[in-house]
């Protein structure tokens, strides 16, 4: 039953699509499957064995601890997402780990050897990969500019619009997004402290442009924003 699983869940996958199907079946072989639950701590990045991971359902955040042990979101990880080893390089020096966020969550993983022996077996895997990465460390620089070019608002405003538009509900210009995250999650996204955080939400509720509770953001125009 795990095989057909794995099967469809890469086949699914838009990395994979080159592949035949006797190579997906080949990479069934050396995938990880796994199932978690909301609180759960998938991965810690000193790991003796390092993986690469695939996010198939559900949401989760990677966070980093400095050398005195304080924790930062590093990164809110999303359906179709890889996380993990991606640069095919041991970093000794990061400490981060991942942890659920939602309440079902689904992830496959490679062990790195593994994927790096993959990658070069298949040339147009290792293209489409290369690609992957690509998009994925050019959206991390432009959250970074956006942290150093813009206020916290602003900085808010545009990570709700960035949310809703990869997780909302949408109907007409109103977008529902399920709630996963505290407001220190939030603050911790948006560089800025968790009182700086909720008052802006304040903010944003006494002005009718979103209604924020635990479980549901609603924004009735996402044009406002």
């Amino acid at each position: 039953m795990y095989d057909e699983l794995k099967y469809w869940y890469l086949r699914d996958h838009k990395l994979f699509r080159t592949l035949s199907y006797s190579q997906i079946k080949q990479l069934c072989i050396i995938t990880g499957f796994k199932k978690a639950s909301k609180g759960e701590v998938i991965y810690f990045s000193s790991s003796d064995v390092p993986r690469i991971f695939l996010l198939k359902k559900g949401n989760i955040k990677i966070v980093a601890i400095d050398d005195k042990g304080n924790e930062t979101i590093k990164d809110i990880i999303q359906k179709g997402d890889l996380f993990g080893e991606l640069t095919l390089e041991i970093d000794n020096k990061v400490e981060e780990y991942a942890k659920v966020l939602s309440d079902d969550v689904v992830i496959c993983s490679f062990l790195m050897s593994d994927f790096e022996d993959l990658l070069l077996r298949n040339p147009t895997l290792a293209i489409s990969y290369t690609k992957f990465v690509g998009l994925k460390m050019k959206r991390v620089k432009n959250s970074y500019a956006n942290l150093i070019s813009k206020d916290a608002k602003t900085r808010l405003f545009q990570f709700l619009k960035d949310w809703a538009e990869k997780d909302g509900v949408k109907n007409g210009n109103s977008v529902a997004i399920e709630n996963y995250l505290t407001q220190n999650d939030i603050a911790q996204i948006i560089c800025t402290s968790r009182q700086t955080a909720t008052q802006l939400l304040n903010e944003m509720e006494a002005n009718q442009l979103l209604s924020y509770n635990r479980k549901e953001i609603i924004i009735p125009d996402i044009n406002k924003l």
